[in-house]
């Protein structure tokens, strides 16, 4: 039985496509306004993959011109939502889940803090550990909770949507993984869980 759950934000406790002006009608507003070297057509490719991809690594993909991205960065880092979000309609398999449960996300952590203050989530949550992922990753992360808080691997289920990322780290770390796939946008990814909605966590976390 899983009694601790790491479980991603973006694109699992809620989907940003339902709550996009919300989300990043701002940002989109801010960044039109800005050279940032590209083509409208490649902006447009990088919008979308705003919506499920941290922003820092959108921006290298696409080859942001690097004379305004320390503009970009400084408002990112200060900026927050104000606006209340919508939890996915199946944050109720989470939220029943019994046992310690810790957010772990990829951004800017006021933004990203923010977020699970408009979804009306955060007395849910043990912790919200933000990961800056210039700097760090969420493997790296996961291993400061387990040795702070002297965890056992094989009580942890890690819950999430990138098959690159929190699924992929979990896996190498030694951890059962549930990965969330409403797209099927990773079908020869490697989990030990998978599903295109979170109805069958409760077999996953043996409760």
């Amino acid at each position: 039985m899983k009694r601790i759950f790491f479980i991603d934000l973006d694109n699992t406790i809620y989907f940003t496509r339902q709550n996009e002006e919300q989300l990043m009608g701002e940002l989109y507003r801010f960044l039109e306004k800005l050279d940032l070297g590209i083509s409208r057509e490649d902006f447009q490719l990088a919008k979308k993959e705003m919506l499920r991809t941290p922003f820092l690594k959108v921006a290298k993909k696409y080859h942001f011109n690097e004379d305004v991205m320390p503009e970009v960065i400084s408002y990112l880092q200060n900026r927050s939502v104000t606006h209340p979000l919508k939890p996915s309609d199946d944050y109720h398999y989470i939220k029943n889940l019994t046992g310690r449960k810790f957010i772990v996300t990829a951004g800017f952590p006021k933004q990203q803090r923010s977020k699970v203050k408009m979804l009306g989530i955060a007395d849910d949550f043990e912790e919200v550990r933000v990961v800056d992922v210039s700097i760090s990753n969420k493997k790296e992360t996961f291993e400061m909770l387990i040795d702070q808080h002297q965890l056992n691997k094989d009580d942890i289920l890690i819950i999430g949507d990138d098959a690159e990322s929190e699924i992929k780290f979990g896996l190498e770390l030694g951890i059962t993984t549930f990965l969330l796939d409403p797209e099927n946008l990773h079908p020869n990814a490697e989990s030990t869980f998978r599903g295109n909605d979170l109805s069958n966590l409760r077999i996953a976390a043996e409760q």
